[in-house]
């Protein structure tokens, strides 16, 4: 073979090898991305990865202490809704709130229409006594807090003279400098204890009882069994997720 049909055939050989590492370049790279999109596809999203978690815009203004009554009183007339579904993962609860507490029920009407609970947890669990909801850990809380109105308290409304028994709900109270026991907005227990002067002397008179749960009790005994630390935080988180029923 002459020296230029030899370079002629190298030159060939050359194209061609190169032509097929291409093809081969080209079909490994098709092979990652179906595998990348196959992996995207399997991918299984947490329960309440923070990243997940949206906070939902707010298009009416922050609650201030100053507006708290005129603000609630409006929004009570325009929304008066009084049943709410509480989902856990223990199953649902539904409760009936009491027209005759209109600030309280206002209240929690809108922050479950501001998707506020959902993604927050029943962070304090007392056997024979309470169930507490509506705070968690997670960074969007805050957020959903200053989003609505992290400043502001309801004043109490205990003119029904409800007593506390199985079931009610209550929001909870700000202790500090609070001698009009007035309710801290974002968070609620519910009573399971007995009805006793031990377990509820203290309850009676002084928080505002709003509603009463009237399906679900079931669900209250599950999540009053979980296990919890020494600060009767459950050692599992329970998310809640909330919404309007009529």
């Amino acid at each position: 073979m002459s020296f230029k049909n030899s370079f002629l055939f190298v030159v060939i050989a050359s194209v061609l090898l190169f032509a097929s590492c291409e093809d081969k370049k080209k079909v490994s790279e098709a092979n990652k991305e179906t595998v990348k999109e196959q992996l995207k596809d399997s991918v299984i999203p947490t329960e309440a990865s923070e990243e997940n978690i949206e906070t939902k815009k707010n298009t009416y203004p922050e609650i201030t202490q100053k507006n708290v009554v005129e603000f609630l009183t409006q929004y009570g007339k325009d929304n008066p809704e009084t049943k709410v579904l509480l989902s856990t993962r223990f199953g649902d609860m539904t409760f009936q709130l009491f027209e005759d507490t209109p600030l309280h029920r206002a209240n929690f009407i809108y922050l479950v229409k501001q998707e506020y609970f959902n993604e927050t947890f029943f962070h304090r669990v007392v056997p024979n006594f309470i169930i507490q909801g509506g705070n968690s850990d997670l960074r969007s809380t805050p957020k959903k807090r200053a989003a609505i109105g992290k400043d502001y308290l309801l004043p109490a409304e205990l003119q029904s003279g409800r007593k506390h028994r199985y079931g009610t709900i209550s929001g909870a109270k700000e202790y500090r400098e609070n001698p009009d026991k007035q309710t801290a907005p974002f968070e609620f227990f519910i009573f399971i204890g007995p009805e006793t002067q031990t377990s509820t002397g203290h309850l009676n008179g002084n928080y505002t009882i709003f509603g009463q749960v009237i399906q679900g009790m079931d669900v209250l005994e599950k999540i009053a069994s979980v296990k919890r630390d020494e600060g009767d935080w459950p050692l599992e988180n329970i998310y809640l997720k909330a919404k309007v029923l009529e």
